[in-house]
């Protein structure tokens, strides 16, 4: 491949960690391009990489749901020539590129956690049971499009392959808003918070019916950790945390480095969630929980006592 086009449907002041890690898997593949959707200022001071090429941008910001960036994307597309699309398999971005793939006439392979340039392509199914290798068939004339799974690379391996660079160039494409189609009757602000978010996270603590309605203890290893905070349906259900947090088939699927299960039995509805963890930690007082199947560390114990002494050890550790 030679070109690439990179999908952000949002971008900050700096990047994330799963924005960088998508650049490092795009250049792998050809010269990298970026096309933003929603946007305050000038972005692209934050993509001084080294590799980046052209950035494309609308004449004004699209935040979803704006139908418009479908239109970004499809002029993005012919101004570099991109052979490929990629973007995060987040819910926002998957949805703008599987239009995308309709308008294109071409084929879309979410949640894979690699991509080579001879187009095989590696992800997990059935919540980790399995892993395939698929060979995508080349069309020159039609682009392949594909989300990645966050935390597929390792942070220091991703640090590694991204060097600063000079700030690259910002086009500005005949995209405006569209009028009517989708209409925002309310938007409003999720609370600040100093967590990673969920889908993002390298570390994930989460809670269920276990915790008994006080996340506290959960939410003070997390801070320690530097952990975003999850939980299972029947903790949600219960009002004890709020539905984002949920963690799950019907919830928010997520794959850290390390996942901790405090106080869930481990139903394959929330299996299903969390399964392609790197390392999973299991605490629960019923030893027969679902969990210690593909947990690879258990704890059989009340999560009240055990968590608090966790935290408390790396609180020494740290001096």
């Amino acid at each position: 491949m030679s070109n690439v086009l990179v999908f952000f449907d949002v971008l900050g002041e700096k990047l994330s960690s799963t924005q960088r890690e998508l650049i490092a898997q795009a250049q792998s593949l050809g010269e990298v391009h970026i096309a933003i959707g929603a946007y305050q200022g000038d972005p692209t001071p934050a993509l001084a990489i080294s590799g980046v090429g052209e950035v494309y941008l609308a004449e004004a910001s699209l935040p979803a749901p704006e139908v418009a960036v479908v239109d970004l994307l499809e002029t993005a597309v012919a101004e570099c020539g991109a052979e490929a699309i990629l973007g995060s398999s987040t819910a926002d971005v998957t949805d703008a590129l599987a239009r995308l793939a309709v308008r294109l006439d071409t084929g879309i392979i979410c949640s894979i956690a690699a991509l080579t340039g001879e187009l095989l392509a590696t992800k997990s199914e059935l919540a980790g049971s399995y892993t395939t290798v698929s060979q995508l068939a080349p069309d020159l004339t039609r682009p392949l499009i594909a989300t990645f799974r966050p935390n597929s690379l390792d942070p220091q391996r991703v640090d590694a392959l991204l060097d600063a660079g000079t700030q690259p160039d910002g086009t500005v494409l005949p995209v405006r808003p569209s009028q009517g189609g989708v209409e925002v009757l309310h938007r409003e602000a999720l609370k600040v918070s100093a967590r990673p978010a969920l889908a993002e996270a390298r570390v994930v603590v989460a809670g269920g019916r276990g915790v008994d309605g006080d996340f506290t203890p959960l939410e003070e290893l997390a801070d320690e950790l530097g952990a975003g905070l999850g939980a299972s349906r029947a903790a949600t259900d219960a009002g004890w945390i709020e539905h984002a947090a949920q963690v799950g088939q019907t919830g928010v699927t997520v794959s850290p480095q390390l996942y901790i299960s405090a106080g869930i039995s481990g139903a394959v509805q929330q299996r299903s969630g969390m399964q392609t963890a790197g390392t999973i930690v299991a605490i629960n007082k019923d030893e027969d929980a679902p969990v210690f199947e593909i947990a690879d560390f258990g704890v059989v114990g009340d999560l009240h006592e055990v968590i608090p002494q966790m935290t408390e050890e790396l609180r020494r550790r740290k001096g």
